[in-house]
């Protein structure tokens, strides 16, 4: 029964971790990446579907995307699409190929996404808390019904105590990187 506590305690916060990584990829920072355009939805044939089925995504410098619709007449779709999302980019078509230049990011501009990126990091830490509260929980009322000892119930939370701590120094981690990642210039 612990054991499934435990396990289940752990399996949730990688869920919170592996959520906050996808949250932390869609901050836009200097470099041109796939991933930017991962939530963009394209108007294919009446059906919102999203950009990466509908075309090649890929980097050409540091700078530019290049997106190749797979249909010749997809190209004003994507191109509105790009446009009207809210990353604030500015499509160039030449041909049948889509150049997505990114914008420098000004020192005032980066600043504000590591607001963004630390209220990201701080709701994932909040995340786990609230998973470790969850189990210490189910331990208490495993101790009630007198299926575990005190002691057992001690050594578990000590153990999601650690795990917690574990998870925890995880989101500080990927914070860190992802803030000297948008103050490089």
């Amino acid at each position: 029964m612990i054991n499934d506590i435990k396990k289940d305690a752990e399996a949730r916060m990688q869920k919170s971790l592996d959520a906050l990584k996808s949250d932390l990829s869609k901050v836009r920072t200097g470099r041109a990446h796939v991933s930017l355009l991962d939530h963009v939805k394209v108007d294919y044939y009446g059906t919102d579907t999203p950009l990466s089925q509908v075309a090649n995504i890929s980097v050409m410098d540091a700078r530019t995307l290049s997106v190749t619709p797979w249909e010749k007449n997809m190209v004003q779709p994507i191109e509105k699409a790009i446009m009207t999302s809210d990353l604030g980019l500015n499509p160039a078509t030449s041909g049948t190929t889509i150049r997505v230049p990114l914008p420098a990011l000004t020192e005032e501009r980066r600043r504000d996404l590591i607001k963004v990126v630390k209220g990201e990091a701080e709701g994932a830490k909040v995340a786990v808390r609230n998973i470790r509260r969850d189990a210490n929980s189910d331990l208490k009322s495993l101790l009630k019904e007198k299926e575990i000892t005190e002691d057992d119930e001690r050594r578990a939370e000590e153990d999601i105590q650690k795990l917690t701590d574990k998870y925890i120094a995880k989101v500080d981690a990927m914070l860190a990187d992802k803030e000297k990642e948008l103050l490089e210039i």
